[in-house]
């Protein structure tokens, strides 16, 4: 019986079993450069102290409930984050390429040259782009506090202190985009355009607007839990300034990821953060 080995080595040309394992190992690479920048991130939540965070969250009123070790809760704070990241990394370095979305810089450097080269597109847009999206974030707050109680504004500015910069500037900046740029996102496009195009073609931009709002409501919709922890329930004024919020920074990433790359998406997650950092440190 003629194995695998032997079928490919008969069939194929010498120059195309070298395209092959070059570009399986460029994707090998690609895959292991986006996962450590996002671990980066997910490690980052063993900066914050969960017990600490946990103990400042209102509760309902009933009999004590017995927190696992610390130990544990910061090993379960990491394991979820870490398994959907494994699978968005995956997701876009599988799909991401054949509906013609990149992370340029990344995927230059996962080739061996020209990084900076790709790179230096991608700075001046997220920069800008970060902080305009940051400012937006804080004016949907100023204006949605009137409409929230109190007591979910204390709480909400107490949570703030709880998260470190580096929790903000790593997860925000590259597992998050990771997850909801290279991974959600992409695969929207990809499912729309083998249904509707069956995978022949360019995608439509229909396509990618649709992944770009769906993604942005996503990433709206999963700050929710966190909203109802701290306001004990949620009321229609939380919920649509959460959404709205988050929102509105997940559509400038979304557009900026398709016009310009990854990189630039998370270049504008950094700097969105650099001016909520700025505004938390100055309690507005």
């Amino acid at each position: 019986m003629v194995g695998i080995a032997e079928i490919l080595h008969l069939q194929l040309p010498k120059s195309s079993k070298l395209t092959i394992l070059s570009c399986v190992g460029h994707k090998t690479r690609l895959f292991w450069i986006l996962w450590v920048a996002g671990m980066a991130g997910v490690l980052s939540f063993l900066f914050v102290d969960v017990s600490a965070l946990i103990a400042a969250l209102p509760l309902p009123e009933r009999e004590p409930v017995e927190l696992p070790p610390p130990a544990l809760l910061k090993l379960l704070s990491v394991l979820q984050p870490a398994v959907l990241l494994t699978l968005a990394v995956l997701v876009g370095v599988r799909l991401a390429e054949r509906v013609g979305l990149h992370a340029p810089a990344t995927e230059a450097l996962a080739s061996g040259n020209g990084f900076l080269k790709n790179l230096r597109p991608q700075i001046v847009p997220g920069v800008i782009t970060g902080v305009a999206a940051g400012i937006a974030i804080l004016i949907t707050w100023i204006i949605a506090k009137p409409f929230l109680s109190g007591e979910f504004v204390t709480r909400v500015q107490e949570f703030n202190k709880f998260i470190p910069a580096a929790v903000r500037i790593l997860y925000g900046g590259f597992t998050e985009e990771l997850l909801l740029r290279w991974g959600v996102m992409t695969f929207l496009v990809w499912l729309a355009w083998r249904l509707m195009q069956k995978g022949k073609g360019e995608p439509k931009p229909i396509y990618f607007n649709g992944a770009i709002i769906v993604s942005a409501l996503i990433f709206g919709l999963g700050h929710l839990p966190i909203a109802s922890a701290l306001a004990g329930e949620l009321t229609v004024p939380i919920v649509i300034y959460v959404i709205t919020g988050n929102s509105i920074f997940g559509i400038v990433a979304g557009f900026l990821y398709w016009k310009r790359g990854l990189e630039a998406a998370v270049i504008a997650h950094i700097f969105a953060h650099v001016v909520l950092i700025t505004a938390i440190y100055f309690a507005l």
